[in-house]
């Protein structure tokens, strides 16, 4: 964190910065600030959006082939988790049909607690599909280190 405050003075709502990883097994990190729920009148859906497309963007820029990605704003921040899946998941499906030549190749959603989980898969479910190769989601895991 001391790197992010040293090289960064802020992060607009719907925006990302990246930073080296550190002592984790990955070569950066890329910090994306989510809304706070406000309702759902004040912007927020596109500002979310707009985090998971920035994220993307870094990382593509970065070479990265692989990104893991947390549920943005559904922790503190309030954001309703069966919205912010389906936000999350469309922006993601729509960035990786706009960007076919981005190099990244595996996105997983990270996901903590079977709220989150069940959110997630039923927003995949209910997601229609775009007739296209570039989304073809894999099987949700559950499990793993809480």
């Amino acid at each position: 964190m001391a790197e992010l405050r040293a090289r960064y003075e802020g992060c607009p709502t719907g925006s990302a910065v990246v930073t080296s990883a550190g002592d984790l097994p990955a070569r950066w990190v890329i910090h994306a600030v989510g809304p706070v729920w406000r309702g759902g009148d004040a912007g927020e859906a596109e500002l979310l959006a707009s985090a998971y497309r920035a994220s993307l963007d870094h990382a593509a820029r970065l070479g990265a082939a692989s990104v893991s990605c947390p549920a943005i704003s559904c922790g503190i921040y309030g954001y309703p988790l069966a919205a912010a899946a389906q936000v999350a998941l469309g922006a993601v499906r729509a960035w990786l049909g706009e960007r076919t030549d981005s190099g990244v190749t595996d996105i997983a959603f990270v996901l903590r607690g079977d709220d989150v989980m069940d959110a997630f898969e039923s927003a995949l479910e209910r997601l229609p599909s775009d007739g296209g190769d570039a989304w073809k989601p894999a099987a949700a895991t559950r499990g793993g280190p809480a």
